[in-house]
């Protein structure tokens, strides 16, 4: 069965709960287990902070859209945000291996990375748009 929520949030770093209450709120109508859950969690929590720290440098009213997709095999996760043109996924990031060698920053985009089945980007209309797709199971 299929399921779809639409959300948009102010893009201020507050907004967090009320994005998880979304989120909570889907998985639970969905269907969705624990893990695709937490899965889902950690994307969402990354992609928010990531513009409103580094996109819009801080908190702001401009809004952030989100849209969730479920069937049974998978979640597809629409954010679209208007900070300026930004691909997380368009470089290939190396990922140190030690504490030490590591440079502050890129975890979050990798690990949303790991944890999609499958990425894109497009900047379109003043918006970036990332679409991902998560396991729902």
């Amino acid at each position: 069965m299929n399921y779809a929520r639409a959300q948009h949030f102010p893009a201020r770093l507050q907004s967090l709960s009320q994005l998880r209450h979304f989120l909570e709120s889907f998985c639970t109508e969905a269907g969705l287990g624990r893990d695709a859950a937490l899965r889902l969690n950690i994307v969402l929590e990354e992609l928010f902070v990531n513009t409103v720290v580094h996109g819009h440098r801080g908190d702001c009213d401009a809004p952030v859209w989100l849209t969730l997709t479920s069937d049974s095999a998978c979640v597809v996760l629409s954010y679209e945000d208007t900070s300026p043109p930004y691909n997380p996924y368009g470089e290939a990031r190396a990922v140190e291996s030690t504490v030490q060698a590591r440079t502050v920053g890129g975890l979050g985009v990798q690990l949303t990375h790991e944890l999609a089945e499958a990425r894109e980007y497009a900047y379109v209309f003043g918006r970036n748009r990332i679409r991902l797709r998560v396991r729902a199971a």
